[in-house]
């Protein structure tokens, strides 16, 4: 996720550009859903930069919770498991910021799935997959063998 965020702040205009398409939905075939298009630069500004900050709180609950982990990699498998709502949270937002914002937002209500070569859902479930299966490991309760 911080490779992602910084990604999308070091090079704003690759990504910009498609969400400036999906919301204004301009690659969108005719269809009657199109009033949900937003074609504000500033709201489009405004939800990029808020795709930004949710991967970077993203990233930043996910590292710092993997620090407090790594510091209680040696204590009672209770203490590491109360060591994981951080790691957990940030691992959820992301999963969350990608079913919900791109696949739910971007993908059903601004018909992303019909918008050709800015059609962003593959990439989108890949980090669904990946976040998902981190989630669920990271989620399993830890039993002290002794």
């Amino acid at each position: 996720m911080l490779v992602v965020a910084l990604g999308n702040v070091l090079d704003y205009g690759t990504n910009f550009d498609v969400v400036q398409h999906i919301l204004s939905m301009d690659e969108v075939p005719v269809t009657p859903f199109k009033w949900r298009a937003i074609t504000s630069p500033a709201l489009h500004h405004v939800f990029y930069l808020l795709i930004i900050a949710v991967e970077f709180a993203s990233a930043a609950l996910s590292l710092y919770g993997a620090w407090i982990l790594w510091g209680a990699r040696t204590r009672s498998a209770g203490a590491f498991n109360a060591a994981k709502s951080l790691a957990i949270a940030g691992l959820a937002l992301g999963f969350l910021l990608y079913s919900f914002g791109f696949m739910g937002v971007g993908g059903e209500w601004f018909q992303m799935w019909r918008a050709g070569v800015y059609n962003l859902q593959e990439p989108a479930f890949r980090f669904i997959g990946m976040l998902g299966l981190s989630l669920i490991f990271v989620s399993l309760v830890d039993i002290d063998l002794i």
